[in-house]
């Protein structure tokens, strides 16, 4: 049996967001979108209407088609004649598989970045550590996913590959953010991360940086399908 949700529901991530209109409009509205799906937002089967979901975030029903479309060209949600568009099945294995392709892109970076680390760069990401730090005992949840974000950015950077960079920066699209930044627990375990890491980029060892690097994507997995088992998606 299939059920509505507006893709804004109420206590989410994005609840009460209004988007600013601007070109790339229908890809902040898929980003909004893709959010509630891969945090179980809106379940397998669930139906999301263009009004309602433009209505809510503030914008016109032009970029939720638009959004859509791209939703359907990835997988997430399908076209039922008629009917509109409704959350496309995901399993436990999408989860995995999903992180997995993200590792593995992050621990071939974090090798080709041990190679080519300066101690400016350790002393940025010491910064960027404390910062991360800082706003995880603070509860503030959009720095919390600005600094993680710009942390790793710095280590993809000294990598110089920019097409696996491009690809990884794809990947982490469907790792709703929101969900870990809300989440002192895992705020913790990433600045404990980011301590491992750092202290293996300064040792020249690129072993421990991919494994540091490979935990950290497994247990992004792991926290996420915990959180869809415990709401009940696959019930």
């Amino acid at each position: 049996m299939t059920t509505t949700r507006k893709a804004g529901f109420a206590g989410g991530p994005n609840a009460g967001r209004t988007l600013r209109r601007r070109p790339q409009l229908s890809d902040e509205v898929a980003a909004h979108v893709r959010g509630m799906i891969m945090s179980g937002g809106v379940r397998p089967g669930d139906y999301i209407r263009l009004d309602e979901t433009a209505a809510e975030l503030g914008v016109s029903v032009t970029p939720v088609r638009e959004a859509l479309l791209t939703l359907r060209g990835e997988g997430l949600v399908e076209l039922v004649p008629h009917r509109g568009y409704v959350v496309a099945p995901l399993s436990r294995s999408d989860i995995h598989d999903l992180f997995w392709l993200q590792g593995q892109i992050a621990e071939r970076l974090a090798i080709r970045a041990t190679a080519a680390i300066t101690p400016e760069v350790l002393h940025e990401m010491r910064e960027a550590r404390d910062e991360l730090a800082r706003a995880v005992a603070e509860s503030d949840t959009a720095r919390v996913e600005l600094l993680e974000f710009s942390f790793h950015r710095q280590l993809n950077r000294l990598a110089n590959a920019n097409k696996l960079s491009w690809f990884l920066l794809n990947a982490v699209r469907y790792t709703p953010a929101h969900l870990y930044s809300s989440d002192p627990a895992w705020g913790e375990a990433a600045v404990a991360s980011h301590d491992r890491l750092i202290a293996a980029l300064e040792a020249g060892d690129a072993g421990a940086a991919a494994a540091v690097t490979r935990a950290h994507f497994a247990d992004g997995a792991d926290r996420l399908l915990a959180h869809l088992e415990t709401i009940g998606i696959w019930d």
